[in-house]
Parts: structure tokens; C-alpha cells; sequence
């Protein structure tokens, strides 16, 4: 017994499905099987001993005359038959009147199939039948089968589709058995390149075990619910090594019985190798636009060119470009030849970790011997090669450079604007087989995207390193420390393409201890912002000399972005303006006054470690006009610290959404309670962690406040009395001689000699005397008038003129303020009396 019977033994055809009646040699019934009775629907009974012929509606037709004509035919005599039992019928036309037997020669003579239309059938079977007889040897008689049309032409349908299917050599097909062993398959060595498949076999006897195993996975699924598997590609081996892969589509129906039990699995096989081949090709390709100049970043993009080459062109990728395309320079005209300047940038493995023994990333080649190939290279054209030429090629270098396991290799130039920036080196490991043609001409085409991704990266570090240093020129120090205040600013430059942008901040020590604090921002990014930045930093610092009001300085900065505006080409008008914010801190009363041109309100951390936004009127960004500026003044205490940030700090992932300043305002008071150093402070709100790639410069500027002790400072009232100006001298003198400065009172009684008359002659009264000791000794008289006093040279018959210069001559520096009444002339004298070291002015 064949042992397959079980399963395969009923999948359409049925030994049980056909009716059996035996003829005598009259044509008349003599067996009548229990399939007949319900086919015809008369049991034996009644029709034992008639003939055959009876049964039938009309003379029966051979099965090959299926033209048109006997297709009406066919249809006509169906319309004729009657489905009554042969007693109702008439006795002068039903079978039975005729007594005589009938020759059932002409109903089922022959050995070939017919199409018959019964007389009478059951209810609920057809009357259309295909007729097949045989004579019974010796008895005369015959054996006729007869089976529903439908379901002998379904038998026949399904015979000649399986003769076309396994007759075709485009697709392979399988049946398989319940244990998935092949029962009938038409794949043949010359169907795929492979070895043969033949009955009996499991897959593991030509695919890899690991190959063989994750198909069976699919087929015993398919197998156990009897969902259809279409179109699913797998990757498949040969079992014998070094031969070819293909990717096929399979195809996976369960087949069953009439039972409707499993009975094996259909499968058919298309090597759709090329089309995968293609379509990943495209894919890669696709994957290189979209991944490729995505990043400005030189090292990323190397790193991602080795993400899409891997795995599906080589095993082992490496990414090696000149070493001045790093920091932006220009490539070498000759590339690798001389000493060497290639870098190893990024590499990739299929096969695990680098190996140890290799190039690592970051290292420079050593200097490669001249050859073909790296003139080829320089031709921009790619180079194959086998490992044996390489090796051969590169002598004692060959351990560092190829990797092991290794068997073929492509160079492909990185070659942009006429210059060969690198190159992509790409190996085959597990893959079998050289690269073709076609790989080579897709690796060029996305080693050419990516030379264009790596100039574009490199134009734009050179861009960015040229901007990073004039913006490092252009600001000061980080750090100052002076009477007023404590200073560290922290600056940390836009990432991600966005350029440098125009952040600034300012420290100007002013006359009398005072210290101006400024951050601002230019609208816009790169160079241009960079030297916007520039001028505006050089104007504050002009108008801080001149001792302005914070508002009355912006007021002039404001003026000079609209000049700026209107020097700008007309594109590029709309775009010139800032936002600052410019604080005076006088540590003698411990007020600041600060006004704001667009920034967000400064964060003041009083010594207790409270924390508060400072209400400052935020007037509109500079270059906007239409609004004057106010100031806001208020005290702060000895060891407070001022923040003052851009609002680039609030794009920073900790501060980004709505209540982003509160919690800025929360973390500098955390930091600042811990009495850490400013820059502590500074790196922990701007920390790495938080900070990240920003999309704008960020710019923080600190300073923690003082206090000039009380004792430092004393100040006297005068009426507009030129007698007072003894008194002024004496108390100044008494006041040095306390502070013991004796040494300094000739020049200093000097000095308030000539202020306090100039006052008192010019001015009017009251006049107020202050003298501040410090590293230096400063004298300010204040008096109620706003006349600008002038230095000027007193002509030889002259009588009068000489004061301001006597004061210029006997001190480091004197100018003049203005306030909201009257103005303050004020002096800096060293603490050594350079009168009595030099002598005194020339007259």
C-alpha cells in the first residue's frame, strides 16, 4: 500500500463518488449500486431488468463533442427531460409500454466517456451525468459508471491544471505531505541553479538547515489553520557552500481531503532574486537622499553613509576622508599620495565588533605606496579588487587595513567640486560572490550624494569656525571682578545648522565703582549677525563713557539699528534688529537701574536664596522704534546674584514650554544657595544634559553683587558761597587724614579747590561734596546745573580757564554725568600723591 494513502489518498478524485450499474448483453440492469440509487433516485427494485436506455432523456453524448451544436443539443434535451417516475408515466409513450427489450448498444457502446441527461433524478441532484461503460469479458455484459457532470468536469479541470502547472518550468511547485515531505514537484536543477528536489526529500536536503528551518515554520502555520500564504519573500541558501542565494516568493494553500481533513500543502517558488536585487537597490538609494545631508555634522554623516551601506552592499564599511576636511579646510590636490593625511572617520561591521587589529576610528593611515589604483581613485573612479591584490599591494600595511575573513573589496572616491575628499572602502564577508557592475555603479552613486553631504558639512564648519572666532574676538572676557560686582557669563553657540548667532554680553566698569551689565541678541545667524553684534557692543560701550541713563542708551542704540537698517540692501532691511537688556549697578547706594529692549526679565537671588523675577518694562526689540524705552530702578543686597540671560536659554529642553522661566528662575536659586562659584552655577542651569543641540545661542550672564562698606564713603553740602570752598578743603582734608591718606591731601584739596568753585561760580547752589576711597580715590562734586564743562587750553594772558586742566593733570581720569537734576563731575586720583613724586603742573 502506497504510504501516502492517508493523506493524499482523497484530495478531489473519490473511488466511492461514481454510480455503478452492470448490464446484461441486452443492455439490461442487472446490478444496481447504492450510489446509483441516489444518484437516479429509484432503487434497484425498480429498475432491475429494464434497459438502460430507459433511464435516459436523451441519446447520450460523447464527451468530445463540445461544439456549439452539441452544447444546444445538450441544453435542448435537458429541457426535454422529465423527473417522473417511470409508472406515471403514459403507457403509450413511457419506457414500460414498449415490452420489447431495447439495445442499450447505442447508449453506452464503446469504452469512451459520454454526456448524458437521466430521465428521472433524486431531488436535489442534477440530471446532467457523464456516462462511462467497459464490457465485462466473457459474460457479454458491460459496467457503466456514471458521476454528475459538474463533478467530472471538476475532475477533469483538475487534471489538466495539474498538467500545465507541472508541465511549466517558470514556477516551481511542490506538494507536500502533512510532514512536509515532497510528494510531486517539477523544480529541476536548470529551474533555479540549484541542486535538484525530488519526491522524498525535506528541504534541509537542498537549502540550509537554518534556510530549510524558517520556511517549515511557515508551511506547518499554514498547514495547521489553513490561511493561504502569498507573496512572501524569504532569503534561501544552497546547502553546498560557495553556491548561490536567492530570494524567493512563496506561495503556501493547505490541501484537504473529502473530508475536508489537511492532506498536504501546494506550494509554488518564484525566484524573484533580480526584482528584491532592484527594489533594494532603489531602496538604498532612497534611504541615501533621505539620511544624507540631513546633518551638518561631518563625522554623522560619515557615520550614517556606513549605516546604509551595511548590510545590504558589504559586510565591513569604513569611511576615511583628508584630514583638513575635518576642521573645514580644503582637500589635497593629490589624494593619498605623500605623507598621508587620511583619517579614519567611521566604521561599520556586520560580523560584530571592530576588530582590534585593524585601523580604528580616529586614527590616520599610514602613507600609502603609489599605485594604479589610487590614480584611478584620483580619476574618480571606483576600484575592485580581491583580497590576494590587496594583500600584495600592501605589504607589511595589510594587517591593519584588511580585516580577516575578508574576500573582496571597493574603493569608491568621495569626489566633489573636482576634489576627492575620501573615500568609501567596502568588503564582503558573508556574502558570496565579487561585486558586480551594478553594486559598484549604486555604491558610486551614493558615494557621490555623500561627497556632496561631506563638502556641504565642511563649507559650513569653516563657515562656523570663522564666525565662532570673530564672535570670540568680538566679546570680552568671560570673567571680571571689580569693586561692583562679581561677572562670569557663559555662552554656548546655536547647533544643528542654524549658524552662530548674535548673543552678546558686557561687563563696563563706569567712573565712581559703578559697573554696567548688558546681554543681547541680533536677529539672524552667521557672519553678518556676528559683525551686527560688533558694532552695537562698541556703541553700548561708547554710550556707557558718556554715563547715560539706561533708557536714554538704548534710545541711541535704537537710533543706530535704524541707520543700520537703512545701510542694509533692501532684502536684508527687514531683518536687522536686536533685543538688549543694559543694567548700572552703583555699589556705593546698592541701586540698579535697568531698562530692556525686548529681553525677558532678569532672575535676582537675594543672600538669603530667595529667587524673583525682576519687573522690568520690556519696551520693544531695537530697530522696531515707535516706543520710548523706561528705566526701573530698585536696591540690591551685598551677595545677591543678578542673572541675566538671551532667550535662547528658554529653548533648552528643562526650560521650553509655557512656565519655562519660572523654572529657570527656581533652578538658579537651587544652584545659587549652595554658595557654589558663578561658573559652577552657570554649568549646572546650562549643563550638558540639559542643554543638548540648540537651535538658538544661549547666552548667560551672572554676577553677584556688592557693597561698598560705609566707612568708605563720606559726602558733604555747600551753599553757593565761594567761602564754602575753604570749608570743602579742610573737610576733605580731615577726611584723608582719618582714611589715613595724608599722603594724597596736597592734590586732593587741589583738586575739590578747583570742582567746588567751578560749582559754586557757574552752577548756583547747593553743591554736594562725595569722596569714595577704594584702589583709588574718587571726588565728585554735584551741582544743579546741566552746562557741559569743557577742557580747554588757557591762552598765556588768559585769566581764567585753567581749573579742569589743573584737575586733568593732577588725576587718572575726571568726566562728567548727568542726572535727573544737575550733573556730577567726578575725579580718580591715585593713593600716591603724584603732585609731590612729579612736582606740580607747569601753569
Amino acid at each position: 500500500m502506497d504510504e501516502h494513502a492517508d493523506v493524499m489518498g482523497e484530495p478531489g478524485f473519490c473511488l466511492p463518488a461514481p454510480a455503478v450499474a452492470v448490464l446484461d448483453g441486452h443492455g439490461r440492469i442487472m446490478e444496481w449500486s447504492a450510489e446509483a440509487e441516489r444518484l437516479v433516485g429509484m432503487t434497484f427494485a425498480e429498475v432491475e431488468g429494464r434497459p438502460f436506455a430507459d433511464l435516459l432523456a436523451a441519446p447520450p453524448v460523447r464527451a468530445a463533442d463540445t461544439g456549439p451544436e452539441a452544447r444546444a443539443e445538450g441544453t435542448r434535451s435537458k429541457a426535454r427531460s422529465v423527473h417522473t417516475r417511470p409508472e406515471a408515466r403514459s403507457a403509450d409513450t413511457g419506457p414500460a409500454a414498449d415490452p420489447r427489450p431495447r439495445s442499450a448498444e447505442p447508449a453506452v457502446s464503446g469504452t469512451h466517456g459520454t454526456r448524458a441527461v437521466l430521465a428521472h433524478s433524486a431531488p436535489g441532484k442534477e440530471a446532467d451525468v457523464f456516462l462511462w461503460s467497459s464490457p465485462l469479458a466473457g459474460s457479454g455484459g458491460r459496467l457503466v459508471l456514471l458521476v454528475p457532470l459538474g463533478q467530472a468536469l471538476g475532475w477533469g479541470h483538475g487534471f489538466s491544471f495539474l498538467n500545465a502547472v507541472f508541465g511549466q518550468e517558470l514556477v516551481g511547485m511542490a506538494f507536500h505531505d502533512t510532514d512536509l515531505t515532497v510528494v510531486r514537484t517539477n523544480i529541476t536543477p536548470e529551474m533555479f541553479g540549484g541542486p535538484p528536489l525530488t519526491p522524498g526529500d525535506r528541504l534541509d536536503a537542498v537549502l540550509r538547515v537554518e534556510d530549510a528551518a524558517a520556511v517549515e515554520v511557515l508551511l506547518r502555520q499554514v498547514l495547521k489553520t489553513g490561511t493561504p500564504l502569498f507573496g512572501h519573500e524569504s532569503q534561501m541558501r544552497s546547502r553546498k557552500p560557495g553556491e548561490r542565494e536567492w530570494t524567493l516568493s512563496l506561495n503556501v494553500m493547505r490541501m484537504e481531503n473529502a473530508r475536508g481533513e489537511p492532506a498536504g500543502l501546494m506550494v509554488s517558488v518564484v525566484d524573484v532574486t533580480e526584482q528584491s536585487r532592484i527594489r533594494r537597490h532603489r531602496d538604498l538609494l532612497h534611504r541615501s537622499a533621505s539620511r544624507l545631508g540631513m546633518s551638518l555634522d561631518i563625522t554623522r554623516t560619515a557615520h550614517a553613509l556606513t549605516d546604509i551601506v551595511t548590510p545590504d552592499l558589504a559586510n565591513i564599511v569604513t569611511v576615511d576622508l583628508s584630514e583638513p576636511i575635518l576642521s573645514g579646510g580644503e582637500p589635497p590636490q593629490v589624494f593619498g599620495g605623500g605623507e598621508s593625511d587620511l583619517v579614519r572617520v567611521a566604521v561599520a561591521s556586520t560580523d560584530g565588533p571592530w576588530p582590534p587589529e585593524l585601523l580604528q576610528a580616529g586614527a590616520v593611515y599610514p602613507a600609502l605606496p603609489p599605485s594604479p589604483e589610487l590614480r584611478q581613485l584620483q580619476k574618480n573612479r571606483s576600484v575592485r579588487l580581491t583580497r590576494d591584490k590587496v594583500i600584495h599591494a600592501l605589504g607589511e600595511m595589510a594587517p591593519l587595513l584588511v580585516p580577516p575573513d575578508a574576500h573582496d573589496l571597493v574603493v569608491t572616491p568621495l569626489h566633489a567640486r573636482g576634489r576627492v575628499l575620501g573615500s568609501i572602502t567596502a568588503w564582503r564577508t558573508r556574502q558570496p560572490g565579487s561585486f558586480d557592475d551594478t553594486e559598484m555603479e549604486l555604491l558610486a552613486e551614493i558615494g557621490s550624494r555623500a561627497a556632496l553631504a561631506i563638502d556641504n558639512a565642511r563649507r559650513y564648519a569653516r563657515e562656523h569656525r570663522t564666525a565662532m572666532t570673530l564672535q570670540q574676538r568680538l566679546l570680552p572676557w568671560a570673567t571680571t571682578d571689580t569693586p561692583a560686582a562679581e561677572t562670569t557669563a557663559l555662552y554656548r553657540p546655536s547647533h544643528g545648522g542654524h549658524g552662530i548667532s548674535g548673543d552678546w554680553f558686557d561687563a563696563i566698569p563706569l567712573p565712581s565703582l559703578r559697573v554696567a551689565l548688558v546681554v543681547g541678541d541680533v536677529i539672524g545667524h552667521g557672519l553678518i549677525a556676528s559683525a551686527t553684534m560688533g558694532r552695537l557692543r562698541t556703541a553700548i560701550q561708547t554710550f556707557a563713557d558718556l554715563e547715560l541713563d539706561p533708557a536714554e542708551v538704548l534710545t541711541h542704540v535704537d537710533d543706530l539699528v535704524h541707520r543700520l537698517a537703512a545701510e542694509a540692501p533692501p532684502a536684508m532691511r527687514d531683518v536687522v534688529g536686536a533685543t538688549c537688556l543694559y543694567a548700572v549697578y552703583d555699589p556705593v547706594t546698592g541701586r540698579c537701574t535697568l531698562a530692556s529692549a525686548g529681553q525677558p526679565p532678569p532672575v535676582l537671588v537675594g543672600p538669603e536664596g530667595t529667587a524673583r523675577l525682576i519687573d522690568v518694562d520690556a519696551g520693544p526689540p531695537l530697530g522696531v522704534g515707535g516706543v520710548p524705552y523706561e528705566s526701573s530702578t530698585m536696591e540690591i543686597e551685598a551677595g545677591s546674584v543678578l542673572a541675566l540671560y538671551t532667550d535662547g536659554i528658554l529653548g533648552l529642553e528643562p526650560y521650553a514650554d509655557g512656565d519655562g522661566i519660572r523654572r529657570l528662575r527656581d533652578e538658579i536659586a537651587v544652584q545659587t544657595r549652595s554658595h557654589r562659584a558663578l561658573d559652577d552655577i552657570g554649568q549646572a542651569v546650562l549643563g550638558d544634559v540639559h542643554g543638548g543641540p540648540s537651535r538658538d545661542d544661549v547666552t548667560l550672564l551672572l554676577s553677584r553683587m556688592r557693597r561698598l562698606p560705609k566707612d568708605s564713603m563720606r559726602s558733604w553740602a555747600f551753599p553757593a558761597d565761594l567761602n564754602a570752598v575753604s570749608e570743602a578743603r579742610a573737610v576733605a582734608g580731615h577726611q584723608l587724614a582719618a582714611w589715613k591718606l595724608a599722603g594724597v591731601a596736597f592734590t586732593t584739596e587741589l583738586v575739590v579747590s578747583e570742582l567746588v568753585t567751578n560749582a559754586i561760580r557757574y552752577a548756583g547752589g547747593p553743591v554736594e561734596l562725595r569722596l569714595i576711597r577704594d584702589q583709588t580715590l574718587i571726588c565728585e562734586v554735584t551741582d544743579p546745573s546741566n552746562t557741559q564743562p569743557r577742557l580747554v587750553r588757557a591762552g598765556d594772558t588768559d585769566e581764567g580757564g585753567r581749573g579742569l586742566f589743573i584737575v586733568a593733570q593732577c588725576t587718572t581720569r575726571w568726566g562728567c554725568r548727568y542726572g535727573r537734576r544737575g550733573k556730577t563731575i567726578w575725579a580718580e586720583l591715585p593713593l600716591v600723591d603724584r603732585v609731590t613724586a612729579t612736582g606740580p603742573p607747569a601753569s
